[in-house]
């Protein structure tokens, strides 16, 4: 079992068909094991998932110094993409900054922690109404030409600042959340990065977990876990997206394999019919769950399935917001 090769945007980046999304080894769900996460990391690169994605906010900073110290001796055989975007003082997030002066800073800082000459992917993690974006591209941009950055990418941005970032500097790919789960790209956004030659790096291909099956209440997770807070997890919501997802182990059940598998295949076979290159991020801490992951990649759904998989989980099917309120005012759209 080794992936493939996936072309992510137009602009000559290609990743692994999968990517590892490593924020959950530092932070959100439950107790850390840095020694499990390098064993991870380590599998991932054995079986080709070398498409990794961190961020300085995950800890904040541990989780870029997790990958530092995992890749000693194996950078040349990943690609790494990272994130800034917001002002953290005293460990904790404090609003956003994406002032060119200080992406500069933050660069810096992570080539630092990463132990890397240059950042494969660079995003800005949430877009910051206060610094015009053609600014944010262009300090970007200054870094690519200086070799700290090779590709630029946007996360969680809306249309228009989509179309104001690739004026200014080319956008490779746009990570935002999509899934089976979580649709709310496909009406507008979808097309735009079609036209624009953008790729799409969906994060929480699984919906945090919900759709690997194995779930439980908002309540029954342990204190600092994501999932206490949120909104799909609770309550009636809880209940009618049990029922939503039937459909997603009915056919994993059919196939004899994992339902969060099957959520990831969807993912895959979505590129082609959409015409843009998605390349999905489930993250993990655990090699079991890696493997499964990465397994999803030889399953094929046909064309039955994916439609019974449509119609199961319709944004109207789908019981409550994606974030708080809180969380979702950052979300530009």
């Amino acid at each position: 079992m080794s992936l493939g090769r996936q072309k992510l945007g137009s602009q000559g980046l290609e990743v692994s068909a999968i990517g590892l999304g490593c924020m959950g080894m530092s932070q959100a769900y439950g107790q850390a094991d840095e020694a499990e996460s390098i064993a991870t990391i380590h599998r991932a690169i054995e079986l080709g998932c070398t498409f990794l994605d961190t961020a300085e906010i995950y800890g904040p900073f541990v989780n870029e110094e997790l990958l530092g110290r995992a890749l000693k001796g194996r950078r040349d055989q990943v690609t790494i993409a990272t994130k800034f975007g917001f002002r953290i003082v005293d460990g904790k997030q404090a609003g956003l900054d994406s002032r060119p002066e200080h992406i500069r800073e933050v660069v810096d800082a992570s080539l630092s922690r990463l132990a890397t000459d240059r950042i494969d992917l660079l995003y800005q993690h949430r877009v910051d109404p206060a610094v015009p974006m053609e600014d944010v591209a262009g300090a970007v941009g200054e870094l690519v030409a200086e070799g700290k950055v090779r590709f630029f990418g946007l996360s969680e941005a809306g249309i228009a600042n989509i179309r104001r970032a690739h004026a200014v500097h080319p956008v490779s790919a746009l990570q935002s959340e999509y899934s089976l789960w979580e649709r709310n790209l496909e009406p507008e956004i979808i097309p735009a990065l079609k036209e624009l030659g953008i790729g799409l790096v969906p994060f929480a291909p699984l919906g945090r977990g919900f759709l690997a099956g194995d779930v439980k209440r908002a309540e029954d997770y342990p204190e600092g876990d994501f999932r206490r807070g949120d909104p799909r997890y609770q309550g009636e919501n809880f209940d009618l997206n049990v029922a939503a997802a039937a459909t997603v182990r009915d056919i994993a059940d059919a196939k004899g394999v994992k339902p969060g598998q099957i959520a990831i295949a969807w993912l895959l076979a979505k590129g082609p019919d959409f015409g843009i290159d998605i390349v999905p991020i489930p993250g993990t801490k655990r090699r079991t769950y890696l493997e499964e992951n990465v397994a999803a990649a030889d399953i094929t759904l046909d064309a039955t399935e994916m439609l019974g998989l449509d119609m199961a989980l319709t944004p109207d099917k789908v019981s409550g917001p994606r974030y708080n309120e809180r969380t979702m005012s950052l979300v530009d759209r």
